[in-house]
């Protein structure tokens, strides 16, 4: 009975990846274009802080997440350093580095 199991399983599996590609389709591994990343969601020129307020990263290494806070739209490494910011923003906005 194992063995018929088995191969009823095995035999499903080959069909199923058998039957994914459909005559005149061309395989994901065979594709002539490079795959390429995503550009980035937010830019250090879409806000007005040089350095994350939390950690200090500076944003050009990469912005995860943005808040607007006072007129100003600010730009964090992570949502964890966005969180914190948002603990005690009065505190830390000095560290944020304004563009002026």
């Amino acid at each position: 009975m194992k063995k018929i199991m088995v191969s009823f399983l095995v035999g499903g599996m080959i069909s199923l990846s058998a039957c994914h590609n459909q005559p005149g389709e061309k395989n994901l591994t065979e594709a002539k274009t490079p795959v390429t990343e995503a550009a980035p969601k937010f830019t250090a020129a879409m806000v007005d802080n040089q350095k994350d307020p939390s950690c200090g990263m500076p944003v050009a290494a990469g912005i995860e997440d943005t808040i607007h806070y006072k007129g100003k739209v600010l730009g964090f490494c992570s949502k964890e350093c966005r969180d914190e910011f948002l603990k005690n923003p009065e505190k830390n906005i000095a560290a944020a580095d304004l563009k002026k």
